[in-house]
């Protein structure tokens, strides 16, 4: 959430960073900085009441103890009436805030100045590409039907038990998911990451804290019994951790890992994008998470991409780096990488991680500050990414290392994992 200082302050400047996101901000920040200037007033007049009625309250007692009984009367019916307005203005504040807050969570964040303007993936820009696109020949096959040649993965088992999105992995293609689960993990742990196992049912306040209510609900299942929600990413919990809590300077950057299954209803998907394992409702990720001073988040942010280009490169994928424009960009977000890489049977590039910086959009939902060295409480800034998404790199693995005979080459650096180099 957008920090309501930063919108009085710096109404104009907030305007033209969103409108990189092709939104036309104007009357909403207007309507917001109106509605907290009324809430303003508002509490102003209440705090002056309530001072008034607290000098009213020692008057009438000194009178009494002076004897002056009818002067004390009539300043105890300018109290009573008071009480009446004290109680219609505590409620008007509750409201003005309330309206405030509900038009304040409509604006997603402003967009760093390095993003580029735009609105959809073509306006994307290429930071960098890294490593040689395979040619596998006119006979490739695509990674479904690599993994039904070897029974890796079985798509319709999972529609049988569940639905379309829910795969079932066998075998080795079971074996590669954990082997890929723990590379992950072991590397971030030699990255200096503490690792965290959350919950993968969350709250709606935890929903709200990282974004993704109100403007993600119709993304996540939902369990209207309990009020529960299945997380769509560790993020939302690992982030939650820190709700409502007050860090040291010291303590910062803090940097977690933590591995959860991931579930995503994916309204709308359809088409050829879909297929297979490109797009799911349930799968296995590797989150990483970063708390961070202002001034060393973007340090941060570059940090995490080397990083998660570092599994990458162990993983032998050609891949490539964008820079999201606005319009492109989730709504949370100041600025974003997303790591694709080639899917060589498909011949397309398939997003497999996405890096942000926050800034202080989550931490001011979560109430997440640090003392600095002022004694002064601040906001941090928040980060995470994707390190890994399990789905498309195991779909690129397979396709890109198959030869003519349909066998998958292990790369080297899973093979201490898999216990196999070949399938």
């Amino acid at each position: 959430m957008i920090q309501i200082s930063y919108l009085r302050d710096k109404k104009e400047e907030a305007i033209a960073r969103l409108a990189k996101r092709g939104l036309q901000a104007e009357a909403l920040v207007t309507q917001v900085l109106e509605l907290d200037e009324k809430r303003r007033s508002t509490q102003t007049k209440l705090d002056q009441l309530l001072a008034e009625a607290n000098q009213w309250a020692r008057e009438i007692g000194e009178l009494f103890k002076k004897g002056e009984k009818e002067a004390a009367e009539v300043i105890r019916a300018k109290s009573t009436a008071a009480k009446e307005e004290i109680k219609q203005l505590e409620e008007a504040l509750g409201q003005a805030e309330k309206d405030m807050q509900d038009a304040l969570v409509q604006l997603p964040n402003t967009p760093h100045e390095s993003v580029p303007f735009g609105k959809t993936p073509e306006d994307n820009e290429v930071v960098l590409q890294h490593g040689e696109i395979p040619n596998l020949g006119d006979n490739a096959k695509a990674h479904w039907d690599l993994a039904a040649d070897h029974d890796l993965i079985d798509f319709e088992l999972g529609v049988k038990i569940t639905g379309a999105g829910f795969p079932v992995y066998k075998g080795k293609g079971a074996r590669l998911q954990r082997a890929l689960i723990n590379f992950f993990l072991d590397e971030a742990l030699s990255h200096g990451y503490h690792e965290i196992q959350p919950p993968i049912v969350i709250n709606e306040d935890s929903g709200f804290g990282t974004g993704q209510l109100p403007d993600k609900e119709g993304q996540m299942y939902y369990m209207p019994l309990d009020q529960l929600y299945m997380i769509p990413t560790a993020e939302v919990p690992i982030t939650n951790l820190y709700r409502n809590v007050l860090l040291k300077e010291q303590e910062l950057p803090i940097k977690h890992v933590g591995y959860t299954p991931c579930f995503r209803r994916e309204a709308g998907s359809y088409g050829k994008d879909v297929r297979g394992l490109n797009r799911l409702h349930q799968f296995d990720k590797v989150e990483i998470v970063h708390f961070a001073r202002p001034d060393e988040s973007y340090a941060q942010l570059e940090q995490m991409s080397s990083y998660v280009q570092s599994l990458l490169q162990k993983l032998e994928l050609p891949y490539r780096v964008l820079r999201l424009c606005g319009g492109d960009m989730g709504f949370t977000s100041a600025l974003t990488y997303d790591m694709e890489v080639y899917s060589a049977a498909q011949g397309r590039w398939l997003e497999v991680s996405s890096v942000s910086n926050f800034e202080t959009f989550q931490s001011n939902r979560l109430k997440c500050r640090f003392k600095n060295k002022e004694g002064k409480n601040e906001l941090v800034h928040t980060l995470n990414g994707s390190a890994l998404a399990l789905p498309r790199i195991v779909a690129a693995l397979l396709e890109n290392n198959q030869d003519s005979e349909g066998h998958i080459r292990i790369p080297a650096a899973l093979v201490p994992y898999t216990g196999f180099d070949k399938i």
